[in-house]
């Protein structure tokens, strides 16, 4: 299978469910691609939330593998607000925690549902958190330092209003491309802040 984008960075998890219901051992790898697939486009918002996750996860589990189902997610603002509804889902893909329709467990275990938290006092971007221990991290994201190639806005407009050949189509494609390429490089060191 060709990937649409680079391996790296990739994020890896232990889903405790997974190997239970014999999804080999647990052991679950997400790359960007994951998230493209999930969403069906790659952009700055979609690789932002990709980057949260992966640097919230360095954090919170420094020296052991991330428990998937066992880590909670709390936003500031309502699922409609902004981009919350996107990133709430790539959220969910990786950390497994889910908001009130998520899976409801096996015998109180495993529980995924109201894991994933809108409208949360105090949450500046989005919260991490380990239900093990306790610990949070809160991080907000900017790709802002990552800037788009000059054309890209007035060839979205060209595209979008139907006033737009291949070659500017091309022009627009490659340079979208390349920002979201540039801001997966940036693995998160300009972007991503913790708050």
């Amino acid at each position: 299978m060709t990937l649409m984008f680079p391996d790296q960075p990739a994020i890896t998890l232990f889903d405790p469910l997974a190997e239970l219901l014999g999804a080999g051992d647990g052991r679950l790898t997400y790359t960007f691609d994951d998230a493209v697939k999930l969403s069906g486009h790659a952009c700055p918002t979609v690789a932002g939330a990709f980057l949260l996750v992966k640097v919230a996860l360095e954090r919170l589990y420094p020296d052991s593998l991330p428990q998937r189902g066992d880590i909670t997610v709390e936003l500031d603002g309502d699922q409609e607000e902004g981009v919350n509804g996107p990133l709430s889902q790539v959220y969910t893909l990786i950390t497994g925690a889910a908001a009130a329709q998520g899976f409801h467990g096996l015998g109180g275990q495993y529980v995924r549902k109201n894991l994933l938290r809108f409208n949360v006092d105090g949450a500046a971007m989005v919260t991490f958190g380990r239900r093990d221990n306790g610990q949070k991290v809160t991080l907000s994201y900017s790709p802002s330092s990552i800037p788009a190639a000059p054309d890209m806005g007035a060839d979205m407009g060209r595209i979008l209003s139907g006033n737009a050949d291949q070659q500017i189509k091309a022009r627009f494609a490659a340079a979208w491309r390349q920002r979201v390429l540039d801001i997966l490089a940036d693995a998160g060191r300009s972007t991503v802040q913790v708050v």
